[in-house]
């Protein structure tokens, strides 16, 4: 009879040779992985040399286009139901020419099986220039003996050049923002010869004689019970000026001063003006604020701009997203228009909600930096609860001072004074109407007709 302690010895002996034997193979593995990666990292070290002569070696190509192509797909989403141009009325029917017999074998071809009608949109052809010859009468009168002129009222005050020439001038520089040059070959290409200074001198002359409808905007502005503003530095024959941009529901005001301080706000708005200013968080617009009493709404924009750029941070995540939260809530409450009580109520939410993210302890100096930034301007970050006029961004106005940027980049500076007049007068004049849903083409036209009729005053 075989003993049981005996079975138990044996077997634990069996184990213990059995492990041990799993040890030494790991032990040959673990060595043999640790070989690999040796050889592993020579041979990358190796392959980086190699690659790096190779790069020296040969010359530089352009990446390929799929290192930059996108997976979204361009334009509207999948399924998305089409839109097709409508069909216009047509001003002129043309027949096709009537076929009598088979080109193939010449058989006599009796009526068509059926007709076919198809609608194109055609341009006209280049017409030539018209040069038109105005007679003035001029008279005396018997009585008084003043001299007296009769002029048709589209013989332009001053020049050789038709009405037509100085509104295509103005809208292929500020609408298409050709520069003058490529302004003066489009004027060739329709058969009309100009130099580049003869394109200035137009833009020039139209500019001067539209300097009243410019007045009659920046009265509408100073009127306005809120206005948004913003700036962009542009040179001014080698001297930092600034691009002063004005929006209202109504119109735009561009003007180009060398400051970019409180006295231009006096001097646009009045040293009086009480309305609500929509601005970033420029010291000139707080001052003249507090020293005229007007109001200010922060521009949330710029708020939520900065604090996403903290979001790589932990907390600086939390706090941008908890300052989102509260803009997209405020700005559906506000949309649907509630009633002053309810205006109230949702303003003192907003403050104790943003008080208690700006009064929590950050530990990134990013972070800290940023609500105190925040917490300087928190009385005039919900001016538009209150008020439903005031808008919560300057998203307008930055809009308008975007396209005298794009000139910027074009036109590099200005040379002079005539420089500053023209960029101030036509744009304005022009986003006005756009803002206004009017036509600039016509709107011009109208303007330099009536700037006209008002110099052949006496």
């Amino acid at each position: 009879m075989i003993c049981q302690g005996c079975n138990v010895w044996k077997k634990n002996r069996e184990l213990e040779a059995e492990n041990a034997q799993l040890k030494l193979e790991l032990e040959r593995a673990q060595e043999r992985i640790f070989q690999l990666e040796a050889q592993v990292k020579q041979l990358g070290r190796r392959l980086a040399v190699y690659e790096e002569k190779r790069e020296i070696s040969r010359p530089m190509r352009r990446p390929a286009v799929r290192e930059y192509t996108i997976t979204r797909f361009p334009g509207k989403p999948r399924g998305s139901r089409g839109a097709t141009r409508p069909l216009p009325k047509p001003d002129q029917v043309v027949e096709a020419e009537a076929l009598e017999s088979c080109p193939e074998c010449g058989a006599k071809l009796g009526p068509p099986v059926h007709n076919r009608e198809r609608i194109v949109e055609e341009l006209p052809e280049a017409q030539p220039v018209r040069t038109v010859l105005y007679r003035e009468y001029h008279y005396i009168c018997p009585d008084c003996g003043s001299e007296l002129v009769a002029r048709h009222p589209e013989c332009p005050p001053k020049g050789r050049f038709g009405k037509n020439v100085y509104v295509q001038t103005t809208l292929l520089k500020f609408l298409e923002r050709l520069p003058l040059a490529k302004i003066s070959q489009v004027l060739e290409r329709q058969g009309l010869k100009v130099s580049e200074p003869t394109v200035l001198s137009l833009l020039d002359r139209a500019s001067t004689w539209l300097r009243p409808e410019y007045e009659k905007v920046v009265e509408l502005v100073r009127s306005s019970d809120n206005a948004g503003t913003d700036q962009t530095s542009l040179k001014v024959d080698g001297v930092n000026f600034w691009i002063w941009a004005f929006t209202t529901d109504s119109e735009t005001l561009y003007t180009i001063r060398p400051s970019k301080g409180r006295k231009v706000l006096e001097e646009v708005l009045g040293s009086e003006w009480k309305g609500t200013l929509v601005c970033d968080g420029l010291r000139s617009h707080h001052t003249f604020a507090k020293k005229t009493g007007a109001k200010i709404q922060r521009c949330w924009a710029h708020l939520l701009r900065d604090a996403r750029k903290l979001e790589d941070l932990r907390e600086g995540q939390a706090l941008s997203s908890a300052l989102h939260r509260l803009y997209d809530r405020l700005t559906k409450a506000v949309g649907r228009m509630p009633p002053p009580e309810e205006r109230r109520r949702l303003l003192r939410n907003a403050r104790r909600t943003m008080q208690r993210w700006l009064s929590r302890n950050y530990r990134s100096k990013e972070v800290r930096r940023f609500v105190e930034k925040v917490r300087r301007g928190f009385d005039f970050w919900f001016t538009f609860v209150l008020d439903p006029r005031v808008p919560p961004t300057n998203n307008a106005t930055e809009g308008a001072l975007r396209e005298l940027v794009v000139q910027r980049k074009i036109i590099g500076t200005l040379r002079n004074g005539r420089g500053v007049r023209i960029y101030e007068v036509l744009p304005t004049l022009l986003a006005t109407w756009k803002r206004r849903g009017l036509d600039p083409q016509e709107e011009l036209s109208k303007a330099l007709m009536r700037a006209w009729a008002k110099l052949r005053e006496p």
